[in-house]
């Protein structure tokens, strides 16, 4: 198990990515046009630099659902691969064929 904190910090991100998501696409389509003045872009730059660093995506950490584990983090089942064994082999993930030979 991971500590509770980590996980809580990463629900938190994901919870700011989510309600600052529209604000920043904005940001940066208006950034991304060419016909304004580089004036204006720069300071539209400025305008989501001060943006909180934890609103990015890209600081959202996939994490096991049920322990927490940040690493080897299946998408699909979003349980990392030490339970997607474990649950695997006794059975409980539906569509979840364990090979053995």
């Amino acid at each position: 198990m991971s500590k509770v904190s980590s996980v809580n910090k990463n629900e938190r991100r994901k919870k700011l990515a989510e309600q600052t998501a529209s604000k920043r696409d904005a940001l940066r389509k208006r950034i991304k046009d060419r016909s304004i003045t580089v004036e204006e872009r720069i300071q539209l730059q400025f305008q989501m630099q001060k943006l909180p660093k934890n609103s990015a995506p890209i600081r959202y950490r996939n994490r096991c659902g049920i322990t927490g584990r940040p690493r080897g983090v299946w998408s699909k089942f979003r349980l990392c691969r030490v339970l997607i064994r474990d649950l695997g082999s006794r059975g409980q993930i539906p569509g979840l064929i364990k090979a053995s030979w």
